[in-house]
């Protein structure tokens, strides 16, 4: 009986380390996207695009070109859900809320003007489309607060499906990286202030990359209040989650309370990053270090979205996802008079 016992106990041992080396050949895989990634986004073009972007871009044609084992799957998923997380708690150094306190009631009206039209005209935009709701309001978050990591802290409160998740995700990246050059274009015809232009770059393009990119003509008065603005918009992403969280799960929170309500958690360590960043905790060494884990384990995590994406997903949605992005991001531009009248007046 010994002898049986012990082959049974073997098998599954070896069974579990296939298991655990496959999982960790998965990671392996999404770590080196992001090293890939991270030299590419290094070369000027690409600079606009970001590292996280062309992850997610990556892992998409290797996905779609090369065959990944179906061992590799554990590790993939690992790095879509569980790093991708840790990268953007980790982002939460970024913040400093004393910054954006300082920069008054402007930049406050101005983001939540911004988030609050945006979300609802997309959302609109994705009725009149018949666009699936949940991929309208990934494209709602990603426009409206602050691209890809805005589309990954909202998707799981609706258990999004991953490509819609995905196709989010590229959507925004595009258009962002098209919206940053055309700004750049733009720039020395635009009858604004050197400071006007950081505040239309922070508190329009989506992702934060594209705001820095898109700032530098204008020089450090415009780069100061683009990032200014657009790190008010990130730090609204929590409420914003939560109050996404309500009217998603209104009738599940009905029947069973909040218990049954999906909380963002991680969100929640987003803002205990920033208090830690804004109080000064850590020396700016360390911070920097933090900083740059997040920008890879976002890298790693955009890679293992991408590798769980076909082609044929977005074929089955059609060019709905891109002309309702397309749209919404046209119709945020059209506040551009508003933006700079709050601006002007307080």
């Amino acid at each position: 009986m010994e002898a049986p016992k012990l082959q049974s106990y073997t098998e599954e041992r070896r069974k579990k380390q296939g298991q655990f080396r496959g999982a960790a050949k998965g990671v392996s895989l999404t770590l080196l996207i992001a090293i890939v990634s991270g030299l590419i986004a290094k070369l000027p073009f690409f600079q606009i695009m970001g590292m996280m972007i062309l992850s997610i871009l990556i892992g998409m044609i290797w996905k779609n070109t090369a065959q990944v084992k179906q061992d590799y799957q554990q590790g993939i998923q690992f790095s879509s859900k569980v790093l991708l997380r840790a990268g953007i708690i980790l982002l939460g150094f970024r913040l400093n809320l004393l910054d954006i306190a300082a920069a008054g009631y402007a930049v406050l009206a101005t983001d939540v003007l911004v988030i609050t039209f945006t979300m609802l005209f997309i959302l609109l935009l994705g009725k009149a489309f018949k666009l699936d709701k949940q991929l309208s309001m990934l494209i709602a978050a990603g426009t409206a607060i602050c691209g890809a990591a805005a589309i990954i802290a909202v998707a799981p409160i609706m258990k999004n499906k991953q490509e819609h998740t995905a196709i989010a995700v590229s959507c925004i990246a595009i258009l962002g990286t098209i919206g940053a050059l055309l700004y750049i274009f733009l720039f020395p015809y635009l009858p604004v202030s050197k400071y006007e232009y950081g505040v239309l770059t922070g508190a329009t393009l989506h992702e934060l990359a594209h705001v820095v990119a898109a700032a530098v003509p204008g020089g450090e008065e415009s780069s100061q209040a683009a990032i200014v603005v657009k790190l008010g918009r990130v730090l609204l992403l929590i409420p914003v989650a939560l109050v996404i969280s309500l009217i998603v799960n209104r009738k599940e929170l009905a029947e069973k309370g909040l218990k049954s309500l999906p909380v963002p958690w991680f969100i929640f360590g987003f803002l205990f990053t920033s208090f830690i960043n804004t109080l000064h905790f850590l020396p700016d060494s360390i911070v920097s270090y933090c900083l740059l884990l997040s920008t890879y384990l976002l890298a790693m995590g955009m890679a293992g979205l991408g590798l769980n994406v076909n082609y044929k997903d977005f074929a089955k949605e059609g060019i709905k996802p891109a002309a309702v992005a397309v749209a919404g991001f046209a119709g945020l531009l059209a506040l551009s008079p508003l933006i700079l009248w709050i601006f002007r007046a307080i």
